[in-house]
């Protein structure tokens, strides 16, 4: 009698911690998909530019026009993936861009992938990696930016796709080359209240490359002082920047300005 009174009550406990794991259970709230609900990893951007300037370069001498960037970006534990396009509002440029990066402490390596579209046509070839005939770049970038000292240090490298010349010799052979264009700038910053930040940055192309029209090897090729303002509205936090670029390779100057929205 005493085994069947006390199987009983081990019966009574354990549907009763049943019970409660699945009422807790039920109190989890779900998504469609039956799987927990929690705080998205996915976030959103979208940047604005009066102009195109990248690493000192003009990226449109033609029919030059403000330039939309619109993205999305993946973040999770040091893993950072992302695809961004770019558009000028007068439709003459396009551009779309992934890639992934991992960050450890102060040590950040990653891989990225640039492609232009065709804005005169409704046809491209985006998913050609033939290497002779791809229109991408792709690039291997790696940053150093010590925690504790306002310096930061990036190198890339463009490893594969469009990124060649053309060589002729005394014959008159010519020759297409990859280029390996290899890009390295030293920047430093000076921090305000309200995270306001005045930074300068000095980039310098290592070898013939996309950076000096494939004409020189070590050249100086950006110069960049650039003020950022947070602007607060309440909750939300809008990064305004304006930048003074001189590029000595061109002998040419710019000022832009920027205003990037984060969600």
């Amino acid at each position: 009698m005493k085994k069947v009174l006390f199987i009983l009550v081990i019966m009574t406990l354990a549907t009763s911690a049943f019970a409660q794991k699945a009422e807790r259970n039920d109190s989890i709230p779900k998504n469609n998909w039956g799987a927990k609900l929690k705080e998205s990893n996915f976030h959103l951007c979208l940047d604005l530019q009066t102009k195109y300037i990248w690493r000192g370069m003009e990226m449109m001498t033609e029919n030059s026009a403000p330039v939309l960037f619109p993205g999305i970006i993946y973040t999770n534990k040091g893993f950072y993936v992302y695809v961004l396009g770019g558009y000028s509002i007068n439709g003459k440029w396009s551009c779309i861009t992934y890639g992934t990066n991992y960050t450890y402490k102060w040590f950040t390596v990653g891989v990225n992938d640039y492609y232009y579209p065709t804005t005169t046509s409704p046809i491209d070839q985006y998913f050609n990696y033939k290497p002779r005939e791809t229109g991408h770049l792709l690039e291997a970038v790696v940053t150093i930016a010590p925690e504790k000292v306002p310096l930061y240090l990036m190198v890339s490298n463009f490893f594969y796709g469009a990124d060649r010349y053309t060589v002729t010799d005394s014959d008159g052979n010519s020759k297409v080359k990859q280029a390996y264009s290899t890009y390295a700038e030293l920047g430093t910053y000076y921090d305000f209240l309200n995270a306001h930040r005045l930074s300068l940055a000095l980039g310098a192309a290592f070898n013939k490359s996309c950076y000096n029209g494939y004409q020189k090897g070590f050249s100086i090729c950006n110069i960049e002082l650039k003020y950022t303002y947070n602007l607060a509205i309440k909750d939300f936090t809008l990064p305004l920047s304006a930048m003074f670029i001189y590029n000595p390779v061109c002998n040419k100057a710019h000022v832009n300005f920027q205003a990037s929205f984060a969600f």
